[in-house]
């Protein structure tokens, strides 16, 4: 029941980073989850990232999914979506009853400028740490880049580009391994 409870209370800490979705989140899952906690390795903490992206729903809450099911089964899960929700809905509930009075200010408006920069200076730290763990090889290069160019350039869905990244991924680590047999 204790670790049930730091699950919760860990990830409600997590979940209280709430401006940006989650993608502001993930700097601070890195550092509770591999840092502070050790419940997940770098490369794992990526695993979950890529996979939490590939799920329905929001990336840090599949995350958090993961981790407590690794932790603690079912209930391990439950308790640290719960707790990755949970500030959430009480920062939603607060600011919905107050923000409708007060978003014409200048001051909130410019709160909520700041608030859009530092979300976008996270996401980009989260990228290039992403970067450094997920690019290990030439072809992880290669693959990165050609995912890249055809995310910019044409308007396919991720999900296509992350499924035909897996495939090439795939088909070149089985061409690789048949030659070096």
């Amino acid at each position: 029941m204790k670790e049930l409870w730091t699950l919760f209370l860990t990830f409600a800490r997590v979940g209280c980073f709430t401006f940006g979705g989650g993608y502001a989140m993930l700097p601070v899952l890195q550092k509770e989850i591999v840092d502070k906690n050790g419940w997940a390795t770098e490369e794992e903490l990526v695993d979950y990232f890529a996979i939490g992206q590939c799920t329905p729903g929001v990336i840090a809450v599949n995350t958090s999914t993961f981790i407590g099911y690794k932790r603690k089964g079912i209930l391990g899960g439950i308790a640290a979506t719960l707790g990755m929700v949970f500030p959430s809905l009480v920062i939603i509930m607060l600011i919905s009853a107050v923000l409708k009075n007060f978003s014409s200010l200048p001051l909130v408006q410019y709160a909520f400028s700041g608030i859009r920069v530092a979300v976008a200076v996270l996401v980009v730290n989260v990228v290039i740490k992403m970067l450094k763990t997920s690019i290990i090889d030439y072809l992880g290069a290669v693959i990165f880049i050609i995912a890249l160019i055809t995310g910019i350039l044409f308007d396919i869905s991720p999900i296509y580009i992350i499924i035909a990244s897996a495939l090439f991924g795939i088909l070149f680590k089985k061409i690789r391994s048949v030659n070096n047999v």
